[in-house]
């Protein structure tokens, strides 16, 4: 914790704050892209896509899920999806899984989770999609599998949000899946076959 303090207090140090890029922040953000991906600590989205400041909006939780349209009680998830279109008007949305995920390994492991009951009833949300992958008639799922698989139900998860469906009838807003490889940084990205795919640079 030290390291982090010491580094944040010397953030504006190391930072040109005088630079007209800083300076035109204070006055309002206009970022292309909503991104949706997991909380994992290992999965930095600025990192992974070079952004600068102010260019993505984003979206963490455990899984990277967005709660279907209509599930009761407020939901932090969808107000971010609300804001970003409607106030921010992102046209780009990436929902964004990993190698290596936490939350997709419970799923996949059957993992006991009566000692987290909030991060069971979260992910219950994930499980019905994902049966089909859960159970492979005896081997092993795959946790890459898995995690890939729930990028695409995600995609769908947004799809039911009026917002969003609004967004993409007008076809000013694209829906884009990515599984990132924790270990060796390679991005895949969903084709129009729900396959995921490396593409070079």
């Amino acid at each position: 914790m030290k390291a982090l303090l010491d580094r944040a207090r010397a953030f504006g140090r190391r930072v040109d704050f005088e630079s007209d890029e800083y300076r035109k922040l204070a006055d309002g953000q206009n970022p292309e892209v909503l991104f949706i991906t997991c909380s994992d600590s290992r999965v930095i989205p600025a990192l992974i896509t070079g952004a600068r400041p102010g260019e993505i909006f984003e979206l963490r939780n455990a899984g990277n899920i967005v709660p279907p349209y209509g599930r009761p009680g407020a939901s932090g998830e969808v107000a971010t999806v609300e804001y970003a279109l409607e106030v921010l008007g992102v046209q780009d949305v990436v929902v964004c899984g990993h190698s290596h995920c936490g939350a997709m390994s419970a799923l996949t492991t059957g993992d006991d989770l009566s000692t987290m009951p909030g991060v069971d009833a979260w992910l219950e949300s994930a499980r019905p999609g994902l049966a089909e992958v859960l159970t492979t008639g005896g081997a092993d799922p795959s946790l890459s599998g898995v995690a890939q698989r729930n990028v695409v139900n995600q995609l769908a998860a947004l799809r039911s949000h009026p917002v969003v469906r609004r967004r993409l009838t007008k076809g000013d807003l694209r829906l884009h899946g990515w599984y990132y490889e924790v270990d060796t940084g390679r991005v895949h990205e969903l084709d129009a076959d729900d396959r995921f795919r490396v593409h070079a640079a």
